[in-house]
């Protein structure tokens, strides 16, 4: 169940902070409305990464499909020769 509070409860924010767990964030909500959420900094970077590493899925896929896929071989050939030139 979602941990749902009125932004004045951050009056006490000692006690909000202490509901903030790894999966298991703060909603806070303004005039009955969903407006921030407090989630716990290892949450936070897990987010931050997957969303980057989703992009760089994206712009592979997109260079993909403007300038051609690499077959598996092509893949394979062009890291043999860069771990050789290591």
């Amino acid at each position: 169940m979602p941990n749902i509070k009125p932004i004045s409860d951050l009056r006490n924010y000692s006690e909000v902070l202490r509901d903030v767990t790894i999966g298991a964030p703060v909603f806070l909500t303004k005039n009955g409305r969903g407006r921030y959420a407090i989630i716990d900094i290892q949450e936070y970077e897990k987010t931050k990464a997957t969303l980057t590493l989703m992009n760089e899925l994206a712009k592979g896929k997109k260079s993909g499909e403007e300038k051609g896929w690499l077959s598996s071989e092509d893949v394979r050939k062009h890291f043999r020769k860069r771990m050789n030139e290591e």
